[in-house]
């Protein structure tokens, strides 16, 4: 959302949240040693035991559809 804020009013700003929030999602939330990423995580950052990468309310096709938002807009700024 910070992504589509930023294209659309194009305040810099919002970029910058974008890009705090990827570096956060990157860190906590992606795992790379398997792939996927972890659908909860505890308050200090790390993936729940057991780790949970799917369940009821976040399944991999939520990720793969924003990863695909993300890269059209992406694409239409760096046009």
């Amino acid at each position: 959302a910070s992504l589509m804020i930023y294209r659309d009013t194009g305040k810099e700003a919002y970029l910058d949240h974008f890009a705090t929030l990827l570096d956060y999602c990157q860190k906590y939330f992606a795992d790379s040693e398997i792939g996927e990423w972890y659908g909860y995580l505890r308050r200090d950052g790390q993936p729940t035991q057991p780790a949970c990468k799917g369940s009821t309310f976040k399944g991999p096709f939520h990720v793969m559809r924003c990863l695909g938002m993300l890269d059209s807009m992406l694409t239409q700024l760096l046009q």
